[in-house]
């Protein structure tokens, strides 16, 4: 199975032995929350944690990820990220074109925005444009997805206030909202993206934002043009994600490989970062320090802001897809669950 099939894989799990529509069908209620696939961990504050994974499952955790109490969540559909902005306003993307936000720390959730009012809004934004064969081609794009349905997913999301943000996902999509999710502005002909290639990660760096995706698109936002521009890391690969290290912008992707960028995107640097498989989800601990798992759950440290990274041995290794370190415990999530280890002390 190839990386980027991996990550779909591990995202994509719809029940299709059942009738009912995932739009309409709320979370159903377990007592196995803690084995369901998790594909996104967030901080909501500085106690709680929040994950987001499978059918809908979302839950929250005060204790460091030890006891988890699972939220209330008006749909079914497969979740891939989760982000806060604070300890009350967060939002979650997943399949289906889904966007959801909470306003009590992740314990309830409303439905903003999903696939098939998705596919309208970018089908009207570019019959709106003026034209050109850039604006008839994506509109020929966007009347595929129109008539294919809700199909497509969210990736990742990034949201610089409680008001303002962007979820980007497969085939190019993205979206942004300035009012909390209550209107959408379609971005889809504001990317270095003819190819129409999967946005995988967006993240903020210096206060610029970026985005990674596949074949080694990386993108830069252009705050005056209003458009996120390419860039040229030397790398073809698939990157998965992105990491603030503090000082510099870290894209990792398939087979251990990452690159690190001090100076907004114009040189890039080859991370040896002691993994094999695809690197799947990063995080950066108070203290600075960096943490990066790839999908054979293999884990690797830095305390040198990206420089270099070190391996660190674990008792047990499962498949990571979210990680989350606080001041004492590191939280993994993945397609066995969700589990909570004390930080290695070597």
């Amino acid at each position: 199975m190839k990386p980027h099939q991996f990550i779909a894989c591990c995202m994509l799990s719809i029940s299709l032995g059942s009738a009912a529509d995932p739009l309409e069908r709320p979370a159903r209620a377990t007592a196995l929350l803690k084995q369901r696939l998790i594909t996104g961990i967030a901080a909501a504050g500085p106690e709680r944690l929040v994950a987001a994974g499978q059918r809908g499952h979302i839950a929250w955790s005060d204790d460091a990820g030890q006891h988890w109490t699972q939220a209330n969540v008006p749909l079914s559909s497969d979740l891939t990220a989760v982000q806060f902005v604070d300890g009350r306003r967060g939002y979650a993307v997943g399949h289906d074109g889904v966007v959801v936000g909470s306003n009590d720390g992740g314990a309830t959730w409303q439905p903003l925005l999903d696939g098939r009012r998705a596919n309208l809004l970018l089908l009207e934004h570019l019959k709106a444009l003026p034209a050109s064969a850039t604006r008839e081609a994506l509109l020929g794009e966007a009347e595929r997805n129109l008539a294919a349905g809700p199909d497509k997913p969210f990736l990742d999301l990034h949201f610089t206030s409680a008001d303002e943000g962007f979820v980007v996902g497969a085939y190019n999509l993205i979206f942004q909202t300035r009012d909390g999710g209550k209107t959408w502005t379609p971005w889809f002909e504001r990317t270095d993206n003819p190819r129409l290639l999967n946005l995988y990660a967006i993240r903020p760096q210096g206060g610029t934002l970026y985005i990674a995706g596949e074949s080694g698109l990386l993108m830069r936002l252009d705050a005056k043009a209003q458009r996120f521009v390419a860039l040229d890391t030397g790398y073809k690969g698939s990157f998965f994600g992105l990491l603030d290290t503090g000082d510099a912008l870290l894209a990792h992707g398939m087979r251990g490989n990452a690159r690190l960028s001090r100076d907004g995107g114009r040189q890039w640097h080859i991370v040896s970062t002691g993994l094999a498989a695809s690197i799947t989800t990063a995080a950066r601990s108070a203290d600075g320090t960096l943490w990066l798992a790839d999908q054979s759950g293999a884990l690797a440290r830095s305390r040198d802001g990206g420089a270099s990274f070190h391996r660190v041995p674990l008792k047990e290794t499962l498949p990571v897809a979210a990680i989350a370190a606080t001041s004492a415990r590191l939280v993994l999530g993945g397609p066995r669950g969700l589990r909570s280890i004390p930080l290695p002390s070597n």
